[in-house]
């Protein structure tokens, strides 16, 4: 598999690039959610107080305002753990560039679910996360400086 790592840049060595900005992605991920998690974002309502501000001027279809209002608002502790695992997992999944397509289908939705929720504040940024997030899932940003590529080259498939 060590083998396989520097095989990765002589095969796929155009995607330089693209794995620097998923790693960075990956560290910007993990720095998110460590604050979260070290901070007061799992114990205080900020993001059902953020959600219940900003939901009535959103662009969002009015059946998800509907399931945002009755289901996520009430259990915000919930909804700010999910929000916290799922960074966890996307910054784990883009710094080793392990499983990077499935992850960053995960970061598409938690991108175009933080647009709906979070307000004007956030939304360019993860406009332009959700763009990145589609990049890396249609590229699969895994394969080159990652682990995907070992798996790339024993099976191919959809998710290498």
């Amino acid at each position: 598999m060590f083998v396989s790592f520097f095989e990765s840049i002589k095969y796929v060595g155009h995607l330089v690039p693209i794995s620097f900005l998923r790693i960075f992605l990956g560290y910007y991920y993990l720095e998110s959610a460590l604050q979260k998690y070290n901070g007061d974002f799992l114990v205080k309502p900020k993001i059902a107080e953020s959600i219940s501000e900003f939901l009535p001027m959103s662009h969002a279809p009015e059946w998800y305002k509907l399931i945002i209002s009755s289901q996520f608002i009430p259990q915000w502790q919930f909804l700010a753990f999910l929000i916290t695992g799922f960074e966890f997992a996307i910054a784990v999944s883009y710094l080793l560039g392990y499983v990077v397509r499935p992850m960053a289908l995960i970061g598409v939705f938690l991108s175009l679910n933080l647009i709906f929720i979070l307000g004007p504040q956030a939304e360019e940024l993860q406009k332009t996360f959700l763009a990145i997030h589609f990049v890396m899932a249609w590229i699969g940003a895994g394969r080159c400086l990652g682990i995907d590529y070992y798996f790339y080259k024993k099976r191919r498939g959809i998710w290498w």
